[in-house]
C-alpha cells in the first residue's frame, strides 16, 4: 500500500533531527529540535480546489522547506508522515 494525496495536497518524510552540534557536542533527544525539512514522497494531482485551479509544482524526492504548523502528521505502516498543501511549503532546497 501507498499514500495517495489528494487535490493539493503532499506527503512528506521528515528528516532526522541532528545529534551533534557542529562543535561536536552530543544533544539529548529532549535538546534535538526537529527540522522544518522533508522529502516529498508523493503528490496529489492539483486541479481545481474550490473556485482556484492549483498547479502541483512539486514532485517526488524534492528536498522542501515547510511551515511547522501547516502540517497533519499520520502514522502509516509503522513510519510518521506529514500531509499538507502544497501552499504551505516555503521552499525548495537546491544543491
Amino acid at each position: 500500500m501507498k499514500l495517495v494525496p489528494l487535490g493539493d495536497k503532499v506527503v512528506l518524510k521528515q528528516l532526522e533531527a541532528k545529534e551533534t552540534t557542529k562543535s561536536g557536542l552530543i544533544l539529548t533527544s529532549q535538546a534535538q529540535e526537529k527540522p522544518q525539512e522533508a522529502i516529498v514522497v508523493a503528490v496529489g494531482p492539483g486541479g481545481k480546489v474550490g473556485d482556484t485551479v492549483v498547479e502541483m509544482v512539486l514532485k517526488e524526492g524534492d528536498h522542501v522547506v515547510y511551515s511547522r504548523y501547516g502540517a497533519a502528521e499520520i502514522k502509516f505502516e509503522g513510519e510518521t508522515y506529514l500531509i499538507m498543501r502544497q501552499n504551505d511549503i516555503l521552499a525548495v532546497v537546491k544543491d
